[in-house]
């Protein structure tokens, strides 16, 4: 008798492959958060694309105006916002250190103090306060500016995203095939076609989805900002668009620097913090259900696991992509129930996988 029969042995080369495979992913993420970008990118222009290839009948020709009208989009914006943006950037890195060394040394709440006609005695405890805690502030300063210069390490996603995407585009049924080819069977195949249109569907409501609150937010950040007379209000605005794109800690993140900046500039910082509070909470409950749908299907613990999880292993583009990994996931567990159930209890070549609609609560 065999120490070991075939299905453990089937089992344990299955778990190694698994292991190898987990293994090369995460040795590999950065290009292959890249290449997940890229599928992003290529999932927002792919509805215009697919506009215009009816009219030009040649996919490649369709492909080629997109990318002539993002260009163009994107250089007129810059050209008429960028050097603005610019200026208040490098305006606002020049005055930093000055502005955080009023933190450091207590100044600042002596001048809130004097703003808001707060006792001497409010004023000194908080100048006190903020004196003794001058080391952790300043590490938090650096710890935050840290994050920035990782951020800016992945600039060169600008240039290779689009290229990418390209390829996405013009092949991105070739890529379907190849996926299926490597499932024989009808029902397996079946599974695999429903997986990838939900997917599909999924990762189209996602980006566009995302794109629209991004926009939303850069227009409300950058038009209330400018109307109270914050200043780098156009920078701040725009900072707030990008951190849109981040869920669950890009909000935060970009309420925690227009409040900062607002704060330590001395413009309006009360009525901006009573503003950030009414936006978040418009934005969370009124505008990103009706935008966003329920095309994630997340419990909103999952959502935060999968935040924190994909920080801890791609840092902040692990961030982004944690909701479209854990909606995909969910996915994958959904589709493989639906297999397992009409295996068990009925002939699954009489089924059809792709023909039941996707539930939507």
């Amino acid at each position: 008798m065999a120490l070991i029969d075939g299905r453990t042995t089937r089992v344990l080369f299955t778990v190694l492959l698994f292991a190898i495979a987990l293994g090369f992913l995460y040795v590999a993420r950065h290009t292959l958060i890249a290449f997940l970008f890229a599928v992003f990118f290529a999932y927002l222009v792919e509805p215009a694309v697919s506009r215009f290839q009816q009219w030009t009948k040649r996919r490649v020709i369709a492909i080629a105006i997109i990318y002539s009208l993002i260009i163009i989009l994107l250089a007129t914006f810059f050209f008429f916002v960028g050097p603005r943006i610019g200026r208040e950037t490098q305006k606002l890195t020049a005055s930093l250190p000055s502005l955080l060394e009023k933190v450091n040394s207590g100044q600042i709440a002596e001048e809130i103090g004097l703003e808001h006609h707060w006792s001497a005695t409010t004023s000194r405890q908080l100048s006190a306060f903020l004196a003794s805690h001058r080391g952790f502030l300043l590490e938090l300063g650096q710890k935050a500016g840290l994050r920035v210069a990782e951020l800016a390490q992945e600039s060169w996603l600008i240039v290779l995203v689009p290229i990418l995407a390209a390829f996405f585009l013009s092949d991105a049924h070739m890529f379907s095939q190849v996926v299926l080819s490597f499932f024989h069977s009808k029902p397996h195949r079946e599974f695999m076609q429903g997986v990838i249109h939900d997917m599909n569907q999924m990762l189209a409501d996602f980006i566009r989805a995302q794109l629209t609150l991004a926009a939303l937010s850069w227009a409300v950040y950058s038009a209330f900002l400018g109307a109270t007379g914050v200043q780098y209000a156009l920078m701040l605005g725009t900072a707030g668009g990008i951190l849109e794109f981040i869920p669950v800690v890009g909000p935060l993140v970009a309420a925690a620097l227009i409040f900062g900046v607002a704060l330590l500039t001395g413009s309006h910082w009360l009525i901006v913090l009573i503003f950030l509070i009414c936006w978040r909470g418009i934005q969370d409950y009124v505008v990103t259900p009706r935008v966003m749908g329920k095309s994630m299907e997340l419990h909103p613990l999952a959502a935060i696991f999968g935040v924190l999880a994909g920080g801890e292993i791609a840092g902040v583009l692990g961030v982004y992509l944690s909701i479209p990994v854990m909606a995909s996931l969910r996915i994958v567990w959904r589709r493989w129930g639906m297999y397992a159930e009409r295996r068990r209890f009925g002939p699954l070549n009489e089924y059809s996988f792709i023909a039941e609609p996707t539930q939507r609560k």
